[in-house]
Order: structure tokens, then C-alpha cells, then sequence
């Protein structure tokens, strides 16, 4: 599997790793296909503290417990849980970052996160407060590096212009292109990398997934989706599988330095994982792929 530098710095990942959001709270089980994920060569594992309120990095912490050192452990903060109450409530502050970090620590057993990212962000934020949070806790030791996860373009802007962040993950894909209008360009402009997510389109270019399609995505119609799936197989061949081209799409981009598929069986871990070894998109390969771009106009996230 070809391994990327994110943000040029020292900290390298396999181009295709996984996102564990869509891990069994089975404990056995997940353990297992994150083990399997490992065998793989797998290397990025991204999970958050919200996901199953923690349970998700604490099986991810058992999972490589002995293998810590085969790992970049992903994991992000910024939505606090209040004591007593139901849900989460946004919370970017210094204290409140300096403070998760030790329950994640702790969940995910180790005394050090590889990449740390703030779970969202607005224009509301005290940005320059939760920079300060991330650049101390990289001083201390307890993180390599940090980036944040957003969709927002005018947010992800500030943090590129005044941190040191070494990546940004987005959602991306063949049919959510809205990254490529500002912030990949951004992105590749300044050397911060992009992690993808999404490259699937949540199923609706997954392979046998039509009623995934069918449903729509995005505001865009399941009839649209079909089309588009439609023009796409004459580009997948023998080599490629849907699922796999649309990977292989997310990757075309020089700013993108790893995608994160979720996995919740064997056989989708395998398939995600083989799109590694999958034929890259040649540039006519991609120019066609944008030229089929559904009838759907987006909107950019503020």
C-alpha cells in the first residue's frame, strides 16, 4: 500500500485506512476486523470520542493493545458530554480540549495520540484559544500532531492560515465535489493533507448497493444516482470494482493523503482495502468522471 506523509511531517499512513464509526459496539467482533484491518496493512485507525460515547475507543484501544507501534491513532474532541443529560453540547475551548484528551487517553490506552483533530468548528470559536490547546499538548508530548474534521470551508480557512495542522478531514466524493471547489485547492496550496471520508457516498456507489443509491444522497435523486453509477461501470473494467473507482477518485486528488472507508464486515474491509492495490485513475480518467457530475447543484457549507 503506498504510504503519504500528512502535512509533509513524519507522521506516514497507509493511502487507504479506516474509519471505525461503523465498528460493532460487539466487542469481539470489532476487535477481530480491527485486528484484521492491522494483518491487512492498514495503519490509520480514526475514531472520536463521541462515537458510541467512548465505547468505540475503547475497543479501538483494546484492539491494538501490543500493537500500538504498527498504528497512527487517530481520535478528535470538541463534543462535551454533560453529566445527567442527553447528547453532546459543542465545546472548543482550551480547558475543555486539555481536558478530553486525558479520558481519551486513557479509553484508547496509550500515552500518546498520533493525530488529534477538533470534531467540527465554527466561526464562533475561539480559534486562536483552541490552537493553543493543541500546540501544548504537542509540546507535552501527549500528541504528534493535530488537524481538525470539518466541511466548512471559512472555518477550515482560519485554522490553515493561523495553526500548524497537519491535515483536514472532509467529506469527498464522486458525488459530494464541493472540496474540490475551495478547500483541496487550499488544502494543496498550504501542504496540509486532506483525509477523505465518505468515499462511498455513505453505500450509494458501493458494490451491489443499488437500493443505497435508489434512496438519493444529497439532495440528489436515486434516479441521478443510477445514471451516474450507470456511466461509471464502462471505467470500472476487470480491475476495478464501483466501490474501488470511487476510492480510487477520492485519491486522484494531490491534496487527499489517506481515505477512510468504514468497514463493519470482513469482506468490506477486504474489498476497501484492495482498492489499494486497484489501477490509479489516469487524468482522462478523472476529466470524465467530473464531466458526468449530477444535474444536483450544491451548495458550500459556511
Amino acid at each position: 500500500m503506498k504510504q503519504n506523509k500528512l502535512g509533509g511531517t513524519d507522521l506516514v499512513v497507509g493511502e487507504i485506512g479506516m474509519g471505525c464509526m461503523s465498528l460493532s459496539t460487539e466487542e469481539s467482533k470489532a476487535i477481530a476486523l480491527l485486528h484484521e484491518a492491522l494483518d491487512l496493512g492498514v495503519t490509520l485507525l480514526d475514531t472520536a470520542d463521541l462515537y458510541d460515547e467512548g465505547r468505540n475507543e475503547e475497543i479501538v484501544g483494546k484492539a491494538i493493545k501490543g500493537r500500538r507501534s504498527d498504528v497512527v491513532l487517530a481520535t478528535k474532541v470538541g463534543n462535551r458530554r454533560i453529566p445527567g443529560q442527553d447528547g453532546w453540547v459543542w465545546d472548543a475551548s482550551k480547558e475543555y480540549i486539555l481536558e478530553a484528551v486525558k479520558d481519551s487517553l486513557r479509553r484508547l490506552q496509550t500515552d500518546y495520540i498520533d493525530l488529534y483533530q477538533l470534531h467540527g468548528g465554527t466561526m464562533d470559536d475561539n480559534i486562536d484559544e483552541a490552537i493553543e490547546a493543541f500546540e501544548q499538548l504537542k509540546n507535552e508530548g501527549l500528541i504528534r500532531q493535530y488537524g481538525i474534521s470539518s466541511i466548512r470551508p471559512n472555518v477550515i480557512r482560519e485554522y490553515v492560515k493561523r495553526s500548524h495542522l497537519v491535515s483536514v478531514m472532509s467529506q469527498y466524493s464522486i458525488l459530494d465535489r464541493r472540496p474540490e471547489e475551495e478547500v483541496l485547492p487550499l488544502l494543496a496550496e498550504n501542504g496540509v493533507s486532506a483525509i477523505v471520508r465518505g468515499p462511498v457516498a455513505s453505500g450509494a456507489l458501493a458494490d451491489g448497493r443499488e437500493d443505497k443509491a435508489q434512496k438519493g444522497y444529497l439532495g440528489i435523486d436515486g434516479a441521478e444516482i443510477m445514471d451516474l453509477r450507470r456511466q461509471l461501470e464502462a471505467l470500472c473494467g476487470s480491475e476495478r470494482s464501483m466501490s474501488q473507482l470511487a476510492i480510487r477518485y477520492a485519491l486522484s486528488h494531490p491534496a487527499v493523503g489517506a481515505v477512510i472507508p468504514g468497514a463493519s464486515s470482513s469482506e468490506q474491509l477486504r474489498h476497501n482495502v484492495e482498492a489499494a492495490s486497484s489501477p490509479a485513475l489516469t487524468e482522462d480518467e478523472v476529466r470524465l468522471i467530473r464531466s458526468i457530475r449530477p444535474a444536483n447543484q450544491y451548495t458550500q457549507h459556511r
